[in-house]
Parts: C-alpha cells; structure tokens; sequence
C-alpha cells in the first residue's frame, strides 16, 4: 500500500502497461518457470489490500491467459515421467497443483468481495458468470489433479464448488451461456462446469492408471453439455451432491432424506453419447478427428477408459461380487512377472515375512477378504512401483503357497498411508515352461522356451485353462507346447483376456500331448 492511503498500492502490478510488460516478460519457453512464475503473481495480488476488486480480476484474467497451454504441457510431461524420478515427477505434481488452487482461489476472492460489496465490485457484475465458471474449472482441475495421486480430497474443494454453484443459483447464473474462455472450447455454463466436477468424482477414477485418468477428465470435458440435473433422482439422474455439507457426491441411496441444499445429477445424455462414440472408435479403430483427448492415444486405450466410465454412468452402479469381510494378516508381495516367476519357482526356499528382503519382497498387511481377493495397506517403500493394473506374487502368512494378483485399485487416506484393492487371479499357481508347438518334444534353448505361470489347476467346463506369460508372448496364431511336471501339453490359443507392462494374461484350450 501507498503511505498515508494516498495514490495506488505499491505493488509492481499496480499499473496496467507494467503489468502487461512484466507478464510479456514470462519465460514462456519454460512451462514449469511460466506456471510456478504465474502461480506467484497471482498469490501476490491477492495478498495486495488496495487493488479494487475490478482491477484486481482484469490481473487474474491477463495471468490466466498468460499460462495458456503450459498447465496442460506440464500435465503431458507428468504423465510421460517415469515413477522412479521421484524428484522430477513431485516437482511436476507440485507446479501444476498449486497453480491450479492458486488460480482458483484467486476467482473465488473476486466473488468473495463482490459479495462483500468491496470498492469496484459494480465493474465485475457483468462478469460474474464467467468468474464463477472459471473457478469452478479451476477446482476441477484441482480434483484431476488430487486424484492422479489417488487422494485424498480435500474437503475445501467440495465446500467451494457447493458455495461457488449456490452463489450462481442466487444470480441466477448458472444456466445461461457464456464465453468462459477465448476460443473454440471456451463456451459452457456454470452448471456445465459444476457437472463436470461432479461426474468426475463420481467415474471412480482410483480404478484407472494416471494416464487413463487424463482420457477420462478429457471425456468428461468432451460431455460436459450433455450431462443433466433435476429435482429428483431417476433414470440417467443417479446421484446427488449437498452444496452445503462439504463431502464428495454419492450414488442416490434408497430412503435417503434431501435437504434445500441437495441437488440431483447424472450422466444423462452423455451415457448414450459415450456408448455411440465407443462403437464408432471401434468402426474405424481411430479416435475421431472432432474428439478432443489431449493428446494422442491408441484406441484400444481409450475404449477401456470409456468401458469403464460406462460402468460408472450407469443408473446400475458395479456390484461388488461376493462379501467383503474384515481381517488382519501379513502378505509377502512381489512385483511384476519376472519376480513372480522366481517366487512360484519350486525351487525357491524363501519364506520370510521380513519388512524387505534382499529379493525386493515386501510386507503388506491385509485387512479385509473377498472371494475375489484382498484390501491391503501397504508400507512407504523405496521403489515407487506400485500402479493400478500391476501384476503381483501374494503369499499370505497362513499359506505355503503363491497366489498372483492384479492391482485394481489404490486410494490414499488424509495420512498418506494407501491401501489397495487387489483381484485374485489364482491363490495357488503352478511355474511352467512354454514354447512354440513343433514337433520336437525336448524343451531346447533353440526351441525358445519361456517361463510361464499356470492359473488354473485343471481346465474349465470348456477345457481351458489361464496362463501368466511375458509380454508380447500370447499370438492367436501360435499354438504352445506347456510343460507341467515333467509332463507336456498341447495349447491351442483362445483369446487374450488382459495386457499389462510386463505381462499377457491368456486363455488356452489344453490337450494332452502323447
């Protein structure tokens, strides 16, 4: 402030042509020093008491425009970064974070004042709707965000996003159209905005991977328009969201009380357009030129994340296959197909359930049962391996053998410690040995030979059985010689039921060999 309250505040923004010169000056070919340098200004403004709440949004606009696409580069280099670079990825995570709660809370102080009556407030009158809507984005961007760590969330971005949407209904805002931002995309509503927050928090992101979860916010994007409210719940109107209760939006349960404050939402529209634009990917095995993802992906990706939003958008939520029921017991934990393999190994001798082995074990505790598999807390550990459909070797401490899993689903409490949803693939599984189908029936270094882990300890009802092999290996067109104990198998391939990063999970007709 200038001494004595007289002249303008005595901050570097308080005139427009500095501004202006001082944001042209922004090293924009630095996307992390472009968003941590915007982040800064913004906080500073806020921070400054004498702006007038009108001169106050014409900064936050300029600084908004200013970071154009760079929040959406650090995303991609985000997502491309491996886990291992803890550094880069946290510095990544942290950047984009922050900018985006900085940018938002920056709009909800314009709100705040203009509530407040603070001098300037007749300035941005006309611009409410789009300061609300720009808020509201930025909040859901803080979820995406919150969420690619699998959370917590926390309870401030519920809390805004119901007053800042209750405010809307007060001015009577929220359904008329406006241009949120310049451009081709920039259109929307408040409630389109508010849709979109709600429907992401709804589509159960801690069951997809980090780059999956970028697909998912993008398709959301893409249905924003088509996503509905009513007074009450019904088909395509699932679940509810209490603008003044600051907690997530849930599925609609039965016999439940609304109060003034709940407010009914669901796919709507957007279900059907998500299944049609499902079956035009898989005509023409292409992402359409008109959806806009972010970024360029293959089209057997994109169908599973919408295969599952599906599920999700559903007026039939997922039904959980058998009880779950409470327990306590530790869980020797190997990762990845070739540890695994060594694990099931007959001739491995190791059973301890030391914290962490030289063998990079570790010991997990499980704390619920299904007859699908286990919910496990997991310890702080050196290796940041650990992601939704990674492959595991299980032994619990009450059984001598290996069992092998996949990693579902992961969540973090308000305390960082994370748990995880792992489905069973087999609680006793057998080593093999595998090799293209020839005549020769000796198992030779020259034949190709490979590892592989037997699922299923006899065939199904249709002589089939589960296999675990490396990735790549499974070919439709390549039938297997499998060696089991000394004894061989012919297999004729059935279908490739599930792909990870270092493993094929098949199905294949089993024939004794003479």
């Amino acid at each position: 402030m200038a001494l004595f309250g007289g002249g303008k505040p005595d901050h570097p923004m308080a005139d427009i042509k500095n501004a202006k010169s001082l944001i042209a000056d922004l090293p924009t070919s630095d996307p992390v020093k472009v968003v941590e340098d915007v982040t800064m200004w913004l906080e500073s403004i806020m921070r400054e008491e004498g702006f007038k709440v009108d001169y106050r949004f014409q900064l936050f606009d300029l600084l908004d425009q200013a970071a154009k696409n760079h929040p959406r580069r650090l995303a991609q280099d985000y997502l491309a970064t491996d886990r291992q670079e803890k550094f880069r990825e946290s510095k990544l995570w942290n950047t984009s974070f922050e900018f985006w709660k900085m940018l938002g809370a920056a709009y909800i102080q314009c709100v705040e004042q203009f509530q407040a009556g603070a001098s300037g407030s007749g300035g941005i009158k006309k611009d409410l709707a789009v300061i609300i809507a720009r808020a509201l984005r930025a909040l859901t961007l803080q979820l995406k965000w919150g969420l690619l760590r699998y959370g917590p969330v926390d309870d401030r971005v519920w809390s805004d996003i119901g007053r800042l949407y209750l405010f809307g209904e007060a001015q009577k805002l929220t359904t008329t159209p406006i241009a949120i931002y310049p451009g081709q995309h920039g259109g929307g509503t408040i409630q389109q905005e508010f849709l979109k927050a709600l429907m992401l928090s709804v589509s159960s992101t801690d069951g997809l991977a980090p780059l999956n979860q970028e697909i998912a916010e993008r398709i959301v994007a893409h249905f924003g328009a088509d996503f509905v409210m009513a007074p009450q719940t019904g088909p395509g109107v699932t679940y509810c969201f209490d603008l003044a209760m600051r907690k997530p939006a849930a599925r609609v349960m039965q016999n439940s009380e609304p109060s003034a404050t709940t407010r009914f939402f669901g796919a709507g529209k957007a279900m059907a357009g998500l299944v049609q634009l499902a079956l035009r990917v898989r005509e023409q095995n292409a992402i359409p030129s008109d959806i806009n993802l972010g970024g360029v992906y293959e089209p057997a990706l994109v169908l599973g994340v919408m295969k599952h939003l599906t599920l999700y958008w559903s007026d039939k939520p997922p039904a959980r296959s058998s009880e779950r029921r409470k327990m306590a017991t530790r869980m020797t934990v190997v990762h990845g197909f070739k540890d695994t393999v060594a694990k099931v190994d007959p001739t491995s001798q190791e059973d301890s359930l030391d914290f962490h082995q030289a063998d990079g074990s570790e010991s997990w505790i499980a704390e619920n049962v299904s007859d699908g598999g286990f919910g496990a807390i997991i310890p702080q550990v050196k290796g940041d391996w650990l992601k939704v459909g990674c492959l595991i070797g299980v032994q619990t401490e009450t059984s001598q053998y290996w069992g092998a899993g996949v990693v579902r689903r992961i969540t973090r409490d308000e305390f960082q410690q994370r748990r995880v949803g792992i489905q069973m693939l087999s609680k006793l599984v057998i080593p093999v040995s595998l090799a293209p189908a020839g005549d020769v029936s000796s198992f030779s270094a020259a034949r190709g030979a490979d590892s592989g882990i037997l699922l299923s300890t006899s065939p199904d009802k249709n002589g089939e059985v589960a296999l675990l092999m490396r990735d790549g290996s499974y070919s439709q067109r390549q039938a297997l010689d499998m060696n089991v104990r000394g004894k061989t198998y012919y297999l004729m391939p059935s279908k490739m039921v599930e792909g990870g990063d270092d493993y094929d999970r098949a199905r294949f007709k089993i024939m004794k060999r003479d």
